[in-house]
């Protein structure tokens, strides 16, 4: 009876290890070691630690912005970039018409709501006509969208003093300052610290909880199994009455609204709005992230984001700390563009998902 109880209970095991995946094993272990050894080269943990989740705050939503698209069958966003570009313009009208405080979060929010969907509606007119190919194409189009962009952002009629260029009056800058709007608006509400390092940014985390529990929900509502059902299987789910096309348009103008939240929380808790080419290669963390998480190019869930983001940017934050220390000097930008590059690399070429 034992020996039936232990085989059951670790076939139980190896099972949840293979469903979570080797490679994620891999990751987290390796992380964790990084928490093990940062104490003896003077890293300090708590710091770290807090990085961490600062850093999940304000990429989190730009992950979970993968997943509509993923479920809908469209593949992984590569296009992220128009959500970003309709959640930079919703900060700056905000900017230009003089909301600060919550007020200006939540107005650039509401702002950029209309410029998201009217971009998630032409990108879904695009990928609809490119059925297979949408990943390819969703890249071109956010680079070229930001490119667009770096010239409309000299000649739109911005005059807020501080955005604009100060020798010319006119053209905004390149990278703006959020200071007296709404800098670390959500990050301080409800924040609270722990020794002299630690500090949780209880308002940011809270609103990601948010964000994720709606998508949740909506992936249970009949709108959400209608288009899970459109990814997993498009024929039964015409055979079924679901109008493909415009379940996939659902999903591609939810992604791009969420990606225009994301850059907003991720500028307030950053401190800077950042235009131009910034954009440009946002897509790939959060593309390497989910992919990392566990999901494959036609599956996520909210945990592969939540496991994904926290993965990859704790090995960003963790890596770079513990290796200066070790070598005593600073090669922290060299290493975090080599992890960084080197995860998407690795989650790109993992892109089936699962036990890969």
């Amino acid at each position: 009876m034992k020996e039936m109880i232990y085989s059951s209970l670790m076939q139980g095991i190896r099972q949840r290890l293979e469903e979570f995946g080797l490679p994620r094993i891999i990751i987290a272990l390796f992380l964790v070691a990084l928490f093990v050894v940062a104490p003896f080269v003077d890293v300090n943990v708590a710091a770290s630690l807090s990085d961490i989740i600062n850093r999940f705050g304000m990429n989190g939503l730009l992950v979970l912005a993968m997943v509509p698209m993923i479920q809908a069958g469209c593949g992984l966003n590569f296009g992220l970039s128009l959500g970003v570009i309709a959640g930079l313009l919703g900060s700056t009208l905000a900017m230009q018409f003089g909301l600060t405080g919550w007020g200006g979060i939540f107005g650039a929010m509401a702002i950029s709501i209309p410029f998201a969907v009217l971009f998630g509606w032409g990108y879904s007119l695009l990928l609809n006509r490119v059925k297979g190919e949408e990943m390819t194409i969703a890249m071109y189009v956010g680079f070229a969208a930001v490119m667009f962009m770096s010239i409309m952002w000299l000649v739109l009629p911005y005059s807020s003093s501080n955005m604009v260029w100060g020798y010319q009056g006119r053209g905004l800058r390149t990278t703006i300052t959020l200071d007296g709007y709404w800098v670390k608006q959500l990050s301080s509400f409800l924040a609270f610290r722990i020794g002299r390092s630690f500090v949780f940014p209880t308002g940011m985390i809270l609103f990601i909880v948010l964000c994720c529990t709606a998508m949740w929900l909506f992936l249970r509502s009949k709108t959400g199994t209608a288009l899970t059902a459109v990814g997993s299987n498009p024929d039964f789910a015409r055979s079924s009455g679901i109008d493909i096309n415009r379940m996939r348009t659902i999903s591609v103008i939810l992604s791009t609204v969420l990606g225009a939240f994301g850059i907003l929380v991720y500028q307030q808790s950053f401190g800077f709005i950042q235009l131009y080419g910034a954009p440009l290669y946002m897509s790939f963390p959060a593309v390497a992230a989910i992919l990392i998480g566990g999901a494959s190019i036609n599956k996520a869930s909210i945990l592969n984001v939540i496991v994904g983001t926290i993965l990859f940017q704790g090995i960003l934050t963790m890596t770079p700390s513990v290796v200066n220390g070790v070598l005593q000097t600073d090669m922290s930008e060299v290493i975090r563009i080599v992890l960084s590059n080197g995860m998407i690399l690795y989650a790109l070429t993992r892109k089936t998902g699962g036990r890969r």
